[in-house]
């Protein structure tokens, strides 16, 4: 079981970027998907969060501005973030909490992409 996400780069501020995850592997269910941040010499932090019915929890910083969705049927998360900001720059992680072939609840962790904004 495996998350892969995709989708960071460079960009101006007030641009946009979307970020795509999606789970893989032998999974017997999903439950919250979500995305966090780390920022060099900071500690990681959460984004965005979304459970299987669709509740959805945001950091305030990025209320407005980010939108996170999941497409449960293809067992994917995405984050589409506009009016970016340099205080987005960041490794973006995006995480799952998985059921496993072996029954096994685990939190799964994305490899991390960069996002990258100018001023």
């Amino acid at each position: 079981v495996q998350l892969q996400a995709s989708g960071g780069g460079l960009v101006q501020a007030g641009e946009s970027l979307r970020l795509s995850c999606t789970a893989s592997g032998r999974i017997l269910g999903i439950n919250d998907m979500g995305w966090y941040r780390q920022a060099p010499g900071k500690q990681r932090e959460l984004v965005a969060t979304i459970t299987t019915g669709g509740r959805i929890t945001y950091r305030d910083s990025v209320k407005g501005r980010f939108t996170v969705s999941r497409d449960n049927a293809k067992n994917t998360v995405d984050l589409q973030m506009n009016s970016l900001k340099p205080e987005d720059t960041a490794l973006y992680y995006c995480k799952a909490f998985m059921q496993d072939g072996d029954n096994r609840w685990t939190n799964y962790w994305g490899q991390g992409t960069q996002v990258t904004v100018s001023s």
